[in-house]
């Protein structure tokens, strides 16, 4: 059962009958005025950037918000009055699913133990209470462990099931409607704040997801050093006459290149001290590659044909590598030639590469990956992260509230690696249940 099996038509159309449509635009003003101000759109242009889907779910917030309005002189709802008119018309069912909405509340949910096209688990993450299992087909496709919703839940007929206006939340929109609920909340009652503040749930979304939309915000990405992400391939010209063997006696017994083959070296930086703070922007996504033994590797040279290649990710790490290079092999090489892709080029080159038949199988790619995903977080629980106030996973983990952290920071990982649109890649199914337990908070993997 979900909330497609109910036919809502008979009381959107009710809407026309006397002010109601006047009491209902008010409700869609609360919902949509300070976005609306903010960027200086209307609510159809909204509905157009979003597209028919969202448009709809957001319709369907505002109009679940209507129907719980209690009405003077009498304290009736929409609902009741449309009952007492036209109930007749409306089946048992449906009048206990169109009751229990006009008593509903928007709440923020934790979705997990998700069984695709039959149910999952939704814990309340602003009210106390006990965790319930949801009879849901359709959003259950498309859900992630461990990801957030605003959504109603009503009890009908011995289930429960989400209405019409189910919200995915992403860390910085939950962000927000916490900081939003905390000014709102007062000595006023849980549930009453939750009443109140169903207009504060479509701000969040929208705040959070308009910018994504009109490309004004792109996720921050740099690497190890903080400098933004520039992926550069620089390609030194060999002299006549210059051989691999050249090279490689030039690079031996440098502390900085470490070869792999005879072909390839890492270059290497030096480990960040203990204490260091996050490089780059504090909200930015670090990226980067590590040693065994955790020494950063801040780019790679390799002999190809009679070139000698320098791959690095960014300008500053470019211009130092092609400094080191000189310096060591002075005229052993001519001029080098750069080019340059950001990380937009890469992903939609990546995006328009066509399948081959010498793409890497599933069966042996996965244990490559999941190896190599194995070293990153092992390193990981020794290094300041961000989402855990700059602190190591493993010293945030010593304290009460910092556990808590950790199993959002967690959850929120495994909710990025299952984001994929394959749940058979390498990605989606890495298993992280060894971090937990490494960090002694498998009991809050609830």
């Amino acid at each position: 059962m979900n909330a497609n099996s109910f036919n809502l038509n008979a009381l959107v159309k009710f809407l026309g009958r006397d002010d109601w449509a006047l009491q209902f635009e008010e409700v869609m003003g609360d919902h949509f005025w300070p976005v609306m101000d903010e960027f200086g759109l209307d609510h159809e242009e909204i509905f157009e950037l979003l597209g028919s889907h969202w448009a709809m779910t957001l319709w369907g917030c505002a109009f679940e918000d209507f129907l719980t309005q209690a009405f003077e002189p009498d304290g009736r709802t929409f609902v009741d009055i449309y009952l007492k008119s036209r109930g007749f018309k409306e089946t048992a069912r449906s009048k206990a699913y169109l009751k229990a909405i006009s008593a509903s509340v928007i709440s923020l949910y934790e979705v997990s133990e998700i069984v695709p096209g039959k149910s999952f688990l939704a814990r309340d993450l602003l009210r106390g209470v006990d965790p319930v299992t949801v009879s849901e087909g359709t959003a259950t496709q498309t859900l992630r462990q461990w990801e957030k919703i605003a959504a109603r839940i009503v009890h009908v007929g011995g289930t429960n099931v989400i209405t019409g206006g189910l919200l995915p939340y992403s860390p910085e929109a939950t962000e927000a409607l916490f900081e939003g609920l905390k000014e709102m909340t007062g000595k006023k009652r849980p549930r009453k704040t939750l009443i109140l503040a169903a207009p504060l749930f479509t701000h969040a979304w929208l705040f959070d997801t308009l910018p994504r939309v009109l490309g004004e915000v792109q996720p921050l990405v740099c690497n190890s050093d903080g400098d933004d992400i520039v992926f550069h391939e620089v390609r030194f010209p060999l002299e006549t006459g210059i051989t691999d063997k050249d090279i490689a006696d030039r690079f031996t017994g440098m502390d900085d290149l470490r070869q792999e083959n005879p072909q390839f070296w890492n270059w290497l930086g030096r480990p960040p001290a203990k204490g260091d703070g996050r490089p780059g922007h504090p909200d930015a996504l670090v990226a980067g590659v590590t040693m065994e033994d955790g020494t950063p590797v801040l780019g790679n040279l390799e002999i190809k044909g009679r070139f000698l290649v320098l791959m690095v990710n960014s300008a500053e790490r470019a211009q130092r590598g092609v400094e080191l290079v000189q310096n060591i092999l002075g005229k052993m090489v001519r001029t080098p030639l750069t080019s340059i892709q950001t990380i937009e080029q890469a992903r939609e080159a990546y995006a328009g590469r066509r399948p081959s038949s010498g793409d890497i199988p599933l069966d042996v790619a996965t244990p490559l990956v999941h190896a190599m995903l194995d070293k990153q977080y092992r390193a990981t629980l020794d290094e300041p992260v961000g989402m855990l106030g700059d602190k190591s996973p493993r010293a945030a983990a010593r304290t009460k509230a910092g556990r808590e952290k950790v199993a959002e920071w967690l959850k929120y990982l495994e909710m990025r690696s299952s984001s994929g649109p394959d749940p058979h890649d390498p990605m989606a199914t890495y298993d992280f249940s060894w971090i937990w337990k490494e960090l002694g908070v498998e009991e809050l993997r609830r």
